[in-house]
């Protein structure tokens, strides 16, 4: 539970302490529902740029690929990694794919709300 500042509460409205693991659960229960809103907040972005979007089967989160409007010929595909916050860190495989594959991008992007 956060407070009116957004802060985690220590203790339920009665004063009781409420169990740190518990704390750990529903911090973490946000993390994933944030995520999610980023990633469905990318996918209608790039949508809206006129660009197809796959779920990525394993690794990354969406492969975008851009087609050529007259032929209808892929021109460009690329890896995309979403990331809800400013703050949520890199895996070292997500470094080293940022640092060498010109093809891979990582998105900061907020969620809806």
């Amino acid at each position: 539970m956060r407070d009116l500042f957004g802060n985690v509460m220590k203790t339920d409205i009665f004063g009781r302490r409420i169990p740190k693991k518990q704390i750990k659960r529903e911090v973490l229960a946000e993390n994933r529902m944030r995520g999610k809103a980023a990633e469905d907040s990318y996918r209608m972005n790039a949508t809206l740029r006129g660009v197809e979007v796959e779920r990525s089967p394993r690794g990354r989160d969406f492969i975008e690929r851009q087609r050529n409007p007259w032929t209808g010929r892929v021109t460009r595909t690329t890896h995309v990694e979403v990331k809800s916050s400013s703050t949520a860190p890199l895996s070292k495989l997500q470094e080293r794919n940022k640092r060498n594959k010109p093809n891979y991008r990582v998105v900061r992007q907020q969620g809806f709300f």
